[in-house]
């Protein structure tokens, strides 16, 4: 099993979103890196736990605890002409990019930036690397534990 930290603009998905969603569950629409791409695609397997990350926000951190639902398929956003994630590039028969599915488990209190800074179990954590703007990113299994501790969340 493997452990992601996938970030989304409340204003766009939030984890209220997601859990009024059927099922809990939402696309991962609008990703345009390719090294978050490939993570979804070659690494991703359903299942996997995800750490729900409000950013671009007041207080930025992790809302909730997630499940990837589904393989990785084509994001429709890529073909939408009125889609701000729209790629006129990207070809139906060999799509650019990817999405997929997350399913919220549970919603946490919001275990901010400044704390997962302040905690030194966590000093190595991807997202905490200066200079990191990927919106999806691995999580070591030691940091996934420590994480669930600090949320009080059992696994």
């Amino acid at each position: 099993m493997n452990y992601w930290l996938m970030k989304s603009e409340p204003d766009e998905v939030s984890v209220d979103d997601a859990l009024a969603a059927p099922e809990s569950t939402v696309p991962w629409t609008g990703v345009r890196n390719y090294q978050a791409r490939n993570f979804m695609r070659d690494g991703m397997r359903v299942g996997d736990g995800v750490l729900f990350y409000h950013s671009s926000c007041a207080e930025p951190g992790i809302v909730g605890i997630a499940r990837v639902a589904s393989t990785a398929y084509p994001d429709p956003t890529q073909f939408d002409r009125k889609s701000p994630y729209h790629d006129p590039a990207s070809k139906r028969e060999e799509p650019r990019w990817l999405l997929v599915d997350v399913q919220v488990l549970k919603k946490t209190r919001n275990l901010t930036l400044p704390e997962l800074r302040a905690d030194p179990e966590l000093q190595d954590l991807v997202v905490l690397r200066k200079g990191n703007r990927l919106s999806i990113t691995p999580v070591e299994p030691r940091h996934w534990k420590r994480i669930l501790k600090l949320l009080d969340v059992r696994a």
